[in-house]
């Protein structure tokens, strides 16, 4: 079966490239999201889990795939097999994402899955059906520091050919700083979860944190899941995760999508997983710009990121 799924997935994406373009965004409730997703947004909205669902939030480009790998190794004890069933959006389907025919939607892939399901998604707290908060759902977020963020979300948007034209990367620094990118912005992203993480049943996790002793993250994710795995198997969860491993793992890096939306050429999907690549694309001027609106849009919240480690 795993076989079957990972063909299918890919002939889809396949004969539907060529209806496949850079998407242009709409606001819904405020937020950019890609015309697929805003034209679909009802149907999303009224999505509702079951309440042993697990939903893996992040603004993109924050660590969600590493986060999606460790979690579903982490439920299946460290089997390295199972977790190589099919890629990572059949395995763990992105809620929100709406494609041309016949690749499936999030949500067509999670009408079939039978839960407990692991579910993937890039919206801000105010757009997460309200179902998740309704039934107690676990939910994990990753957040990442800004300028790492957007450096890692200006490649992608380079290389993922269905995302709004990225432009230069001047111009995309003001975009990043106004929120004007694919799933809005991304203070309000981070604050948003932050401020309810101790009303809802959120574990707050920092990408930072995770690249520095990601031994001790996968120990509370596990934990946080209820679970108990061997020292051996979280050993070897932490080195199946490593960036490494995931960069060579085909159900985990992406290649499995065609150049015609994802062109590796530009730029990999799994590109550099570093803390601090931000040193080589801001300039001093860009970096205390950047620095002074940070200030103002985060003056209010204490949030500790850290964009060295």
């Amino acid at each position: 079966m795993a076989g079957e799924e990972q063909l299918s997935y890919s002939q889809a994406i396949q004969s539907a490239t060529g209806s496949l373009y850079r998407f242009p965004v709409i606001p819904v409730k405020g937020v950019p999201l890609m015309n697929h997703i805003a034209n679909n947004w009802d149907s999303i909205w009224a999505f509702s889990p079951h309440p042993t669902d697990l939903l893996i939030a992040t603004y993109p480009k924050a660590g969600t795939t590493w986060t999606q790998e460790i979690v579903d190794l982490l439920l299946h004890n460290g089997d390295t097999e199972i977790c190589k069933r099919a890629p990572t959006p059949v395995r763990i389907p992105f809620l929100e994402i709406f494609s041309p025919p016949p690749i499936p939607s999030g949500l067509d892939l999670l009408e079939k899955m039978p839960p407990p399901r692991v579910i993937k998604t890039h919206l801000p707290f105010h757009l997460v059906p309200p179902g998740f908060w309704e039934k107690n759902c676990k939910v994990i977020y990753v957040a990442r520091n800004a300028k790492d963020n957007l450096v890692s979300y200006y490649h992608f948007d380079r290389m993922n050919l269905t995302q709004p034209e990225p432009g230069p990367w001047e111009g995309y620094i003001n975009k990043f700083m106004r929120g004007e990118l694919a799933w809005g912005s991304w203070y309000d992203h981070v604050k948003g979860f932050w401020e309810e993480r101790e009303k809802r049943n959120i574990l707050y996790l920092f990408y930072e944190d995770m690249k520095e002793n990601p031994r001790r993250e996968v120990e509370r994710i596990m934990q946080y899941l209820d679970l108990s795995l061997s020292d051996d198997v979280i050993s070897r969860i932490v080195e199946l995760t490593s960036f490494k491993s995931m960069k060579e793992n085909p159900m985990a890096n992406y290649t499995f999508i065609p150049k015609p939306v994802f062109d590796h050429s530009i730029s990999p999907f799994m590109r550099k997983g570093e803390v601090g690549d931000w040193t080589n694309h801001f300039t001093p001027g860009q970096s205390k710009m950047f620095d002074e609106d940070y200030e103002k849009q985060m003056k209010d919240a204490n949030i500790p990121f850290r964009t060295l480690i």
